[in-house]
């Protein structure tokens, strides 16, 4: 069942069950003295991948993450469920909480469930559409590949966010495409994340200013 439609490069994956079972067979491989060691390099591969988007961030500001507020498409472990277990977001969320950063959030399902896991909090907005989520940021991560963000309105995300970047944690856009709409464009083995030139800074990138 796993072909080529699951093999992309991304921000982890989650989930109740690949996981768990991923880490089980592992164990039980451990009772009788054979080290799986394929099975934990998944595992040491996936739980790196989940802190990707938040090293991206980081390395965007120089580290300096404090007071910054993040607009985030995506909360459950994929599409179509409102399922948080082992979800990329959580990670992600919380590793810009401890930084100082505020989270501006959407999910077509997982509202509720976010707001049932993380209770009220000042530094958490949990949106009712993806734009509003903009309003306020100063960039956006990517980290559920929803069918509703696939064809975005990149002028739109642009002109909204104070400092325009996106940080696509599921390669879902075209990198020359969202450049060449005046956005910061940083994937998983691509765009900025890759690049050893200099690039147009976000302060460059933030549209002007209109009377």
């Amino acid at each position: 069942r796993i072909g080529y439609h699951f093999i992309y490069p991304g921000a982890g994956y989650g989930g109740s069950c690949f996981p768990k079972d991923v880490q089980a067979l592992e164990r039980t491989a451990r009772t009788v003295d054979y080290p799986a060691r394929l099975l934990g390099a998944v595992e040491a591969v996936n739980q790196a991948q989940k802190g990707k988007l938040f090293e991206l961030i980081e390395r965007h500001y120089g580290g300096q993450l404090k007071g910054k507020t993040v607009a985030l498409w995506g909360l459950a472990f994929k599409p179509n469920t409102d399922d948080m277990r082992e979800a990329s977001s959580r990670r992600l969320m919380e590793q810009l909480w401890a930084a100082g950063a505020r989270v501006r959030a959407f999910d077509p399902e997982a509202r509720n469930e976010t707001r049932r896991l993380y209770g009220e909090r000042a530094d958490l907005t949990l949106c009712e559409d993806a734009y509003e989520a903009l309003e306020g940021a100063d960039v956006l991560a990517i980290v559920t590949e929803w069918k509703a963000f696939r064809a975005p309105d990149l002028a739109r995300i642009r002109s909204t966010l104070k400092e325009p970047a996106v940080f696509d944690g599921r390669n879902l856009y075209d990198p020359a495409q969202v450049e060449e709409a005046g956005l910061a464009y940083y994937g998983i083995g691509r765009g900025r994340s890759l690049a050893s030139v200099a690039l147009p800074s976000a302060a460059a990138l933030r549209p002007a200013a209109t009377a």
